[in-house]
């Protein structure tokens, strides 16, 4: 599956996808793929302020567990609950259903500046 060119994606395998001032963000199916079975995924609640560069949460599977970071501050506006309640969604459809959280942000210029998800995809081999 590649990752939808209205997409931009961190060197830390996120993807972030703008719409006004929201900011929806996952992980990418390259890091789904390289996490393999996704145990649990713990993100910070609705209202929780968070700085550039900050965990919103974390991602665990059989192998590994790794923080999902954000590039621009905000706050988190809503949560993904189905995720938490059955991680393997993450792994099926991780750039669509398997979305994490979504963020209230007031510069979206970091994110934009990230590589888009065809440059990413090619980048990763896929």
């Amino acid at each position: 599956m590649s990752t939808p060119s209205d997409c931009r994606v961190s060197d830390t395998h996120e993807w972030f996808k703008v719409n006004g001032s929201t900011v929806t963000i996952g992980i990418t199916q390259h890091a789904a793929d390289q996490l393999t079975d996704i145990t649990y995924i713990g993100m910070k609640s609705v209202g929780t302020a968070v700085a550039a560069g900050a965990s919103v949460g974390e991602v665990e599977s059989v192998k590994i567990s790794s923080d999902i970071y954000t590039t621009s501050a905000g706050k988190i506006v809503a949560v993904n609950d189905e995720v938490a309640k059955d991680p393997s969604i993450v792994n099926s459809d991780p750039c669509g259903k398997g979305w994490l959280v979504k963020l209230e942000v007031s510069d979206t210029s970091a994110i934009l500046a990230l590589l888009d998800g065809p440059a990413y995809d090619k980048k990763h081999g896929h």
